[in-house]
């Protein structure tokens, strides 16, 4: 088989290419670069410049490379940028998502594997949240991923293809230096950020109903998450016949964000100034952990890394990109 992988080179996608290429499968990577980094791609990798909403493109890019299943990881994920910015983010993620399955079922693409997210819940109210738990996104990001799940099922049944939905949880760490993630808008990279350049890290809140007042989440490791990726893509190419397929993929184990900051400063030596507690966020739920208990099932994956292998890894990659001077990206 050859996989289209459409966010190829961004920080998870780069993953997603490494761990399916060394596992022996073949892959072309499209890549709009709005956020993505060539360097980040193995040697030898074909990269189409382009975007999912361009279908002559992905016409001409599934026929000269035969391929015959994709994963989809290209899309907007900032959560306040889709409050603030709700067309592009309906444009980009799920227009974006109609033109790719349009010129995936005229090629006769029969393997489809969808990034999805945790954002799809919202607000669960739950110890542990499995994939029966109800779907109220928050935001128009969560809305879109909720959204393009339905259609790539509905496509799947309509149209005889295999398909994967991952839910993906907080996703953090790099599997090599240069992999590392070079925004500043998940947890990790922006607690470094602040103790980098003097400035206490923010605490959204201590007075939640946790074991220490601050919010919980489950954080995967980037590697794990690629694995799972390649699991899901094999599951799909060894079925003789359609379904659907929808999966968390995160740990099952809760860490709190006061955790995660006393780890930070631990593993990076900036222990000061100290991280400082501010006034919550509206709409952050007090606890969100995943069940991976059907992806263990279904796929045969389980995580590997501990979160200290995540905050250890993405340091290096941090202290690699200030060496460099990256500007900051996706």
């Amino acid at each position: 088989m050859t996989w289209l992988i459409t966010g190829g080179a961004g920080y998870i996608g780069a993953h997603v290419v490494r761990a399916m290429t060394e596992a022996g499968e073949s892959a072309v990577v499209l890549d709009d670069l709005s956020a993505g980094v060539t360097d980040r791609l193995p040697e030898g990798i074909p990269l189409v410049k382009g975007t999912v909403l361009d279908r002559e493109l992905l016409d001409r890019t599934l026929a000269e490379h035969g391929v015959t299943g994709v994963v989809h990881l290209a899309a907007r994920k900032q959560v306040g940028q889709s409050v603030e910015e709700p067309l592009l983010y309906y444009r980009e993620n799920l227009q974006g998502l109609t033109v790719l399955l349009e010129a995936a079922v005229a090629a006769d693409v029969r393997h489809f594997v969808f990034s999805s997210s945790a954002a799809v819940y919202g607000m669960p109210d739950v110890d542990l949240v499995t994939e029966t738990t109800a779907c109220r996104p928050m935001s128009p990001y969560g809305e879109t991923k909720l959204a393009g799940e339905w259609l790539v099922r509905a496509t799947g049944r309509a149209h005889g293809m295999a398909t994967a939905c991952l839910r993906y949880f907080n996703v953090a760490g790099a599997a090599r230096p240069e992999l590392a993630d070079t925004g500043v808008f998940n947890v990790i990279p922006m607690f470094f950020e602040a103790l980098t350049h003097g400035r206490a890290p923010q605490i959204f809140g201590d007075d939640y109903p946790t074991p220490d007042g601050t919010c919980v989440r489950d954080y995967i490791h980037v590697a794990d998450l690629a694995a799972a990726h390649l699991a899901a893509a094999r599951r799909l190419a060894g079925q003789q016949e359609a379904g659907d397929l929808t999966v968390n993929i995160g740990t099952g184990h809760g860490v709190s964000v006061r955790e995660l900051a006393d780890l930070v400063a631990e593993v990076s030596g900036l222990t000061k100034p100290p991280a400082e507690v501010v006034a919550r966020r509206p709409g952050d739920p007090a606890r969100v952990v995943a069940s991976a208990a059907l992806a263990e099932r279904e796929l045969g994956w389980a995580p590997r890394h501990t979160v200290r292998d995540m905050v250890e890894s993405a340091w290096e990659g941090w202290q690699r990109r200030s060496l460099r001077g990256t500007e900051v990206g996706d």
